[in-house]
């Protein structure tokens, strides 16, 4: 908390707010995150069904799709940047010691982009086909952990290669590329450019943001509670879906979940008596 308050002050976040902080903010779109919310009214229409139980997570005020809309636009997107930032500087001492399958003493990263497909209409700066708008999430990820140590958002025409003239090389590490097409060895001896990222300052940064630094805290708690499932099934767990559920409670006590029968039951079965026929 301290650091996200740091980095609130930092940018000037909560100047002029009176009620929305920028903490109601970032819950908000963690949950949203955590629960693949499609759009802000479906955010809103969720948090406000459990109206009573939002003080207790954290948030302080009413959640309107409006009020997050103008958060979401008009609050400056590196402060969830630095918070990320700050947050992969804390995991990724937690995982150094992860094993790699094999046996290397290095740091190895995998160097790959997405692409996050956007609506044309709404988002026309970033013209990416004749028919949709795209921004495209580049980053070496640490293979110890699976963790992000370096993220730059472009729009989606730059092309991947072109990456390598941003990203700065560590000393002693392997970097496995994985697209052919950016196998242009003659780049690597290139005069890093300017790392400004050329992307309008626009709600989708912040949830980019938001989505990455919501990551990085689940790969912290699993590394500080010793918890042996892997960070995927606990993700799986945390989205609250309709079809898995598993109590948070057996998920942090590493047990396994087990579904107890009960010897009284009233569900009819049909074919009870068809069995010894």
């Amino acid at each position: 908390m301290h650091t996200f308050r740091r980095c609130v002050q930092r940018y000037q976040g909560e100047r002029y707010v009176k009620r929305f902080r920028c903490l109601d903010q970032y819950f908000s779109m963690a949950f949203a995150q955590l629960t693949y919310r499609g759009s802000l009214r479906d955010i809103e229409a969720c948090l406000c069904a459990h109206q009573g139980k939002l003080y207790h997570m954290g948030i302080r005020s009413k959640v309107v799709r409006s009020t997050l809309s103008d958060a979401n636009e008009q609050r400056d997107w590196r402060i969830y940047a630095d918070f990320a930032q700050a947050l992969i500087r804390i995991a990724r001492p937690l995982y150094a010691e992860e094993d790699l399958g094999i046996e290397l003493d290095n740091t190895v990263y995998a160097l790959d982009a997405s692409t996050i497909d956007l609506c044309l209409s709404v988002f026309p700066w970033a013209l990416f086909r004749f028919t949709k708008s795209a921004v495209k999430l580049h980053t070496p990820l640490d293979l110890r952990g699976d963790i992000s140590t370096f993220i730059h958002i472009s729009d989606g025409k730059l092309h991947d290669v072109n990456v390598l003239d941003i990203l700065l090389p560590e000393a002693g590490a392997f970097f496995v590329i994985c697209a052919k097409s950016n196998t242009r060895y003659q780049r690597r001896y290139s005069r890093p450019v300017d790392k400004s990222s050329g992307v309008k300052c626009d709600q989708t940064i912040v949830q980019i943001w938001i989505a990455i630094s919501v990551y990085v805290l689940v790969a912290i708690i699993k590394k500080r509670l010793n918890l042996s499932t892997d960070l995927y099934t606990i993700l799986q767990i945390l989205s609250l879906t309709l079809f898995e559920k598993v109590p948070l409670e057996q998920m942090l006590a590493n047990c396994d979940y087990k579904t107890e029968e009960c010897a009284m039951s009233n569900q009819l079965n049909l074919f009870e008596n068809l069995t010894g026929q």
